[in-house]
């Protein structure tokens, strides 16, 4: 099962939707599909099922 999710690239400032497995949880690395530039993505997942997503430039 995947989860879908749209942020902001901090470079391009476009929205981008982007696709999590459910049990994906920390950080990754991941291209903007817009800009071409790599994202830092942290994510975070509560016992309740909530998930955050905080996104930043890699590097």
């Amino acid at each position: 099962m995947q989860d879908t999710f749209e942020i902001q690239c901090p470079y391009c400032f476009e929205f981008v939707e982007i696709y999590l497995e459910a049990d994906v949880a920390g950080e990754l690395v991941q291209d903007c599909e817009v800009c071409c530039r790599p994202w830092l993505l942290r994510v975070r997942r509560s016992a309740g099922g909530d998930t955050d997503i905080s996104v930043s430039r890699a590097g």
